[in-house]
């Protein structure tokens, strides 16, 4: 990613209304998605205000989820839930269609997607169910 090496990808995206249009866009998404929708809750309210304190921490912003929540131990905290290699890829379809939907793009866009990836793979915490 070729940027100000002075700016953080949470900077170079538009900061906290950039975040927050990701997120909403994201959780549409999402609530739609017959692998993911299941394991999250009816209403996204908590989840998604969680979901954008942490990109923003993630991106270079402001320690929002580390405040609130203490250190984000991802994978201990999403343990309870099944995720599987194919709900780890639905999440990462659900991200590229809400970057495409606010039209985030460029280097910095394959930046943060390809940090996603590697964040969705490490959450992976059972195989796929293969009675499917």
């Amino acid at each position: 990613m070729q940027t100000d090496p002075d700016q953080t990808p949470y900077e170079l995206i538009g900061g906290a209304e950039t975040v927050r249009n990701l997120v909403n866009a994201f959780y549409a998404r999402v609530a739609q998605d017959p692998d993911l929708s299941p394991i999250f809750p009816d209403d996204f309210t908590e989840v998604r205000e969680k979901q954008y304190m942490f990109l923003t921490q993630f991106l270079g912003g402001p320690h929002l989820y580390s405040q609130v929540h203490g250190h984000p131990m991802l994978r201990k905290r999403h343990l309870p839930f099944p995720i599987t290699p194919r709900r780890a890829k639905a999440w990462l379809a659900c991200m590229s269609r809400a970057m495409d939907d606010i039209r985030l793009q460029g280097p910095v866009r394959d930046f943060i997607f390809a940090r996603l990836s590697q964040v969705a793979r490490h959450m992976v915490n059972q195989p796929d169910d293969t009675s499917r």
